[in-house]
């Protein structure tokens, strides 16, 4: 039998976790393949090399640059603006996002979800596969987006992107953007607060996109950074005495879905949940030796 071969793309990719957290998962399922990491400046140069995979996962910069070029799109996929998941059949590729439901599964292990009062911090990639995440699925989205004076504009987009997919939907979907300056004179109070920015992510540990001023007025925090394990926002969250959910489990459950979409997988909860304290180990095993 002809060995099946996937793939991680990015430029410059340096080191990411995804071949121990795919290696894993195809070996719980018994499969065998290769998976390789893929250092691609351009698209268009590999795209002959990339339609002999079976399936390849994308990371940044080309979640959005790889749609002009697939065969196909899943609506979800084309509705966020982005593809983190390629599937490969016959040489023809399809896109899908598991960003989204990666963090809605990751929350799910904490019981939270998207219903009630949601603030967001950043609006780049994950904000954006949050956001729609959130609206699609929440039974009336409340959601406050926070990001930098310099892009409140795009975050603007975003929320009235948001607003018309509640509307297409007849939806009620309450949407804002606020500044951090702006935020820092609010005084109501979240049921979660979802960190995206990079923040705080390995090596530059020692910082949080928000204090406990803000932490102290919610209830749940979510942090996308998964190195290191504990952020210094996760810490400031549970010195309020928050709930806290970190990155990794976002991390391996887009993970799941791409193996879902690729060839049918499915697993057990108590491999994924050994599978993300493993990761988490071996990421503190990696960073910190």
């Amino acid at each position: 039998m002809q060995l099946r071969r996937f793939a991680v793309i990015g430029h410059p990719i340096g080191h990411t976790m995804s071949p121990f957290i795919h290696d894993r998962l195809f070996s719980l399922t018994g499969h065998k393949p290769e998976y390789s990491v893929l250092d691609v400046p351009s698209l268009t140069q590999a795209l002959p090399a990339l339609r002999t995979l079976d399936g390849f996962n994308i990371t940044i910069p080309h979640k959005s640059d790889i749609i002009p070029l697939l065969d196909g799109i899943d609506e979800k996929a084309k509705l966020f603006g982005s593809v983190n998941t390629v599937r490969v059949e016959d040489g023809k590729m399809t896109g899908y996002t598991t960003d989204g439901v990666g963090c809605k599964k990751a929350l799910a292990r904490y019981g939270l979800d998207f219903n009630g009062e949601l603030l967001l911090l950043g609006r780049g990639g994950a904000a954006r596969a949050i956001a729609f995440e959130a609206a699609l699925t929440a039974d009336a989205p409340h959601l406050d987006i926070v990001c930098r004076e310099s892009s409140l504009e795009k975050a603007q987009v975003l929320s009235d992107e948001l607003a018309e997919l509640c509307r297409t939907r007849s939806k009620t979907g309450v949407f804002r953007v606020l500044s951090y300056d702006e935020l820092a004179k609010e005084t109501g109070h979240y049921d979660l607060v979802l960190n995206t920015t990079s923040l705080g992510m390995y090596p530059k540990t020692g910082v949080s996109a928000v204090g406990e001023d803000v932490l102290s007025r919610c209830k749940a925090a979510f942090d996308a950074v998964y190195n290191p394990g504990e952020t210094e926002f996760l810490k400031l969250a549970a010195s309020c005495e928050l709930k806290t959910v970190g990155g990794m489990g976002m991390l391996v459950c887009q993970a799941v879905a791409a193996h879902e979409l690729w060839y049918g997988a499915s697993f057990k909860d108590s491999d994924i949940e050994q599978l993300i304290c493993d990761a988490e180990a071996e990421t503190a095993r990696l960073f910190r030796a």
